[in-house]
């Protein structure tokens, strides 16, 4: 295989790991944009989607009904889960310092990861998991495999929701004021309280999807499964401009692309190292993000 199919290869390649990371930013952005909370619980919201999705598979089998079930089930749960997190550990924090809110969302991810660990049906070992029968597809000088098609595909059709749910409906528009102004929205009388809610909901449902896909093309989970990629995602979020929902999703599809292309042209050690190397350029370079914004203080 030659330069130029190596680089086409790991571009699909990168499509398909970054539609994952752009799923998980979302929620990384959608909830900072509405109450400035990194919430680093996000990635394990991810692992229980994966775990749920595995048990559903197991019960209704590897087939496209099992595998449509499993991400009902998984949305379920992890937009439920997301809910009562956001109601017992960052509502009544919701006034306080902002490190208050951040080491408890490190908290609720060591909680989630560590409750994963001693529940008699998870445990800390690694489990596969199971996964449509993998066929590949030549198109030329490129291979996809049905799995890939189904990432991309269905992260796609999810980002386009999405986009909907934002800027067409009665929902979005108040989540686009709490976003903007929160105590003007209360004046106005949007639920505040309400429309968080929601958006921890949605960014978990996405999460939630993107934990089914990524276990579904990186067949083995474990209660720490969640880390990297959410660490990952969360680099995507601040590289797009965090805040910013059109820049999660271009933030996560530029770097699945480069972590491919790193490990198709450099070394598979190195792809964390690029990855990580990107949020600190990025930093010095434009701290708001490719599409994020200046945010004017006034004193």
């Amino acid at each position: 295989m030659n330069t130029g199919s190596i680089f086409v290869q790991q571009m699909v390649n990168g499509l398909s790991l970054g539609s994952i990371y752009a799923l998980i930013a979302l929620g990384y952005t959608m909830v900072y944009g509405i109450v400035k909370l990194i919430n680093f619980a996000h990635g394990d919201i991810l692992m229980v989607g994966a775990y749920v999705g595995y048990f559903v598979l197991r019960a209704a089998g590897t087939t496209p009904a099992g595998l449509a079930a499993a991400f009902i089930c998984a949305m379920i749960v992890c937009g439920v889960l997301a809910v009562l997190i956001e109601r017992f550990a960052y509502k009544p924090l919701r006034s306080a310092p902002r490190l208050n809110s951040l080491i408890t969302a490190i908290a609720v991810s060591l909680i989630l990861q560590n409750g994963a660990r001693v529940l008699p049906f998870v445990g800390p070992n690694p489990r596969e998991y199971p996964t449509l029968a993998t066929v590949n597809i030549n198109l030329g000088i490129i291979s996809v495999s049905n799995i890939q098609l189904i990432v991309i595909l269905l992260s796609a059709v999810l980002m386009v929701i999405l986009n909907y749910i934002i800027n067409h409906t009665k929902t979005g528009k108040a989540m686009r004021a709490v976003s903007y102004d929160m105590q003007a929205a209360s004046l106005m009388g949007i639920s505040v309280d309400r429309t968080i809610a929601f958006t921890f909901a949605l960014g978990a449902v996405l999460a939630a999807a993107g934990g089914v896909l990524y276990a579904s093309a990186y067949p083995q989970i474990d209660p720490t499964m969640g880390t990297m990629p959410g660490l990952k995602a969360f680099v995507a979020a601040v590289l797009g401009g965090i805040g910013s929902v059109p820049g999660a999703m271009l933030g996560g599809y530029i770097l699945g692309i480069a972590e491919t292309l790193t490990k198709g042209f450099l070394s598979s050690q190195f792809a964390d190292a690029i990855s990580f190397s990107i949020l600190i350029i990025i930093l010095l370079v434009k701290p708001t993000g490719i599409m994020g914004e200046k945010v004017k203080v006034k004193v």
